[in-house]
């Protein structure tokens, strides 16, 4: 048998520097030596598996069938093949084992046991693959939301939940309580769904529970009245909240992982007439930060907005309303400039993404750490660049000034509408339109479009009236297709699947910022805006409905005024 360490010479990009630091690791601590090299990072799950499978002489497969036979889910505790990482796989050619490590035999007979099978085929695939798989599995196979409410409705009405504290994997999570078998289910849901929030609204003979997806509320399902405040219970207790107040709002957290995700969730309830009503904001901590070329901008825009963020000094704004991406913009910018020769500090509320090599300060007015005390203090810290959550007062912006006057790179975003609002809107709070034309750089406004499903999508001959809505005219239909949404399987029946921005970046030359000094009209600043070139948020929108990225409908949607 050749050894393990070889072949993968051969397959991976391992060299033989590193398999030597691997094998004196084995010498001294013993282990098995891919283990090792996986520890170490130098080589990829897929790699070990498909070595594995060479020395051995057994298949191996990159990926799974999307479509499943998961009747095993019912005679196989999941826990047991999370822990063996192992899947069965049933079908018309026989019945196949799937495994990441071929050599354990016997957790192998037991799963042949289990399931009384007597002739398989073992096939080597990456561990992440089959545990994503085991998830898939059991989450599909696990009690229909009308399964469900259905057992909510036989239950007592009184029903007290116990305060069972919420540690693993919720798809391990066994219990037989309707109310906690429901909240793991909304959950897992969502998550499947790519939800951003998830709304429990109570009414007076039901309660509504809604999931966000890509900016538009959805309706999931709606279990009976009764059931409101066990829910809202079981919410409670999993972040840590005082489940005996019910007249006063509340807000916590807590942290869920369902399969492979890591998934934050921020809590806050309200009380209402007819019980608390409860947002939860998800946050995929698993997800990756967004590259700048990740998030929609023209070529021309972002090799303009590269050279913004590589500035020695001033205040870069974004705008934009809550939910349009203007923190993932400014994450996806720090990520561009993030390097050892330059100190970054940041100041959130709250703190979204954990980035490495960035100092991050938390908001806490309960002890009065404000944007503005935060910002006062950061500065003392030498700072090259300095990230301000939001610019919400006078006082914060001053300081935001000062620090862009003395050197600083900042980023900040306001609430406006469009890049010439913030200007107005920074004059309004009471600074000086010329420490706002010295100061200030750039103002980059964004919305949010939901992308088209390429799936589903079809194309239309759009009415002459849509078109000029959004400013395209006939001849620049001229070798681009029109498309509106369907719906299909692959998107939920939406027929969108995810978002990319539209921009608008108002850049401060001289002539704007003449104009900024002469009047602080909004119109006015965007009319010169775009006498020198600048692609207003509508236009861009246009741009992404020719090349058959989203709807005229969408653009329309996030850019009325």
């Amino acid at each position: 048998m050749r050894l393990i360490g070889e072949i993968l010479l051969e397959i991976s990009e391992l060299d033989q520097a590193s398999l030597e630091r691997g094998l004196a690791v084995q010498q001294e601590k013993g282990g098995r030596i891919g283990e090792i090299l996986l520890h170490q990072k130098v080589i990829q799950e897929s790699d070990l598996a498909r070595a594995l499978s060479l020395q051995l002489d057994l298949d191996f497969i990159p990926s799974l069938p999307s479509e499943i036979n998961t009747d095993f889910t019912s005679q196989v505790p999941i826990q047991f093949l999370k822990k063996f990482k192992m899947i069965p796989l049933a079908g018309p050619d026989g019945n196949s084992l799937v495994v990441s490590d071929p050599f354990l035999f016997q957790a192998q007979d037991e799963l042949r046991q289990l399931l009384a099978w007597d002739d398989t085929k073992i096939v080597v695939a990456p561990s992440n693959t089959i545990l994503n798989a085991i998830s898939f599995s059991y989450d599909i196979s696990r009690d229909t939301a009308e399964e469900v409410i259905q057992d909510l409705h036989e239950e007592d009405p009184d029903l007290i939940i116990s305060a069972i504290e919420e540690t693993g994997d919720l798809l391990d999570d066994t219990s037989d309580a309707p109310v906690i078998k429901l909240v793991n289910l909304m959950f897992s849901q969502a998550v499947r769904a790519r939800a951003s929030d998830i709304h429990i609204e109570p009414y007076k003979s039901r309660v509504a529970i809604r999931q966000r997806v890509d900016g538009i509320l959805y309706d999931t399902f709606t279990p009976p009245a009764h059931i409101q405040a066990a829910l809202v219970s079981r919410i409670k207790v999993m972040a840590k909240l005082n489940i005996a107040e019910k007249r006063l709002p509340q807000d916590g957290r807590t942290e869920i992982r369902i399969a492979d995700k890591n998934v934050d969730v921020r809590v806050s309830t309200l009380p209402t007439a007819y019980g608390e009503r409860v947002v939860l904001r998800l946050l995929d901590k698993s997800s990756v930060l967004l590259k700048l070329t990740d998030l929609g901008m023209t070529p021309e825009r972002l090799k303009l907005f590269n050279n913004l963020i590589h500035a020695a000094h001033g205040i870069m704004l974004v705008t934009g309303p809550t939910g349009s991406g203007k923190t993932t913009t400014l994450y996806a910018a720090l990520s561009t400039i993030n390097n050892t020769d330059i100190n970054i500090i940041t100041v959130e509320d709250p703190i979204e993404y954990q980035m490495e090599g960035i100092g991050q300060v938390q908001v806490n007015p309960k002890i009065n750490l404000t944007f503005a005390n935060g910002l006062r203090s950061i500065v003392r810290q030498d700072p090259d660049v300095i990230l301000v959550g939001e610019i919400r007062d006078l006082e914060t912006a001053e300081i935001a000034i000062q620090a862009a006057l003395t050197g600083h790179l900042v980023f900040s975003t306001l609430h406006t509408n469009d890049s010439s609002s913030a200007v107005t809107r920074l004059i309004d709070m009471g600074i000086e339109p010329f420490l706002v034309t010295s100061s200030v750089n750039a103002i980059l406004a964004q919305r949010l479009v939901r992308r088209l499903c390429k799936t589903c999508r079809e194309p239309i001959e759009p009415e002459q009236e849509s078109l000029q809505s959004i400013g395209i005219t006939p001849d620049m239909l001229e070798g681009h297709t029109i498309y509106r949404d369907r719906g299909c399987p692959d998107c939920l029946q939406t027929g969108h699947k995810g978002r990319e921005g539209i921009f608008e970046l108002l850049l401060m030359d001289d002539d704007v910022k003449t104009t900024i000094l002469r009047t602080s009209d909004a119109n006015a600043i965007k009319k010169i805006g775009v006498q020198h070139g600048m692609i207003t948020l509508r236009r861009d929108g246009a741009r992404k409905v020719l090349e058959g990225i989203t709807t005229i409908e969408e653009v329309f949607r996030v850019t009325e005024q």
